[in-house]
């Protein structure tokens, strides 16, 4: 199986509508009753991000995304899938759930 991470990208904070968080909550269970659950999470606003650079001789702690954007990543998922196929059926289902777009990426050397 490898891992893979859904990305669902936004351009509203907080916009998910009732429904669409009932969608959400079943698109979850439908992931975990097929054994592709490992995790997922909505994200605050990219106002209240901070970038960190630890690069240099001290950190570096800067106020905002990294970049600014008309969309954002405002939530995620990490799935399991045993391949690309069926990755992105669930990620079809996951935009559709969330009636967002996602981007859907695998992990590095993870399976």
């Amino acid at each position: 199986m490898t891992h893979y991470l859904m990305s669902v990208l936004d351009d509203t904070s907080d916009s998910a509508t009732p429904e669409e968080m009932t969608a959400i909550d079943a698109y979850n269970d439908s992931l975990r009753a097929g054994g592709h659950w490992v995790f997922a999470g909505g994200l605050a606003s990219p106002t209240t991000a901070t970038v960190v650079d630890g690069r240099g001789d001290g950190p570096v702690f800067t106020d905002g995304p990294y970049l600014e954007s008309k969309e954002f990543v405002g939530g995620f998922w990490v799935i399991e899938a045993p391949d690309l196929d069926v990755a992105l059926r669930l990620a079809a289902a996951g935009s559709r759930s969330c009636n967002r777009r996602v981007e859907l990426r695998p992990f590095q050397g993870v399976a």
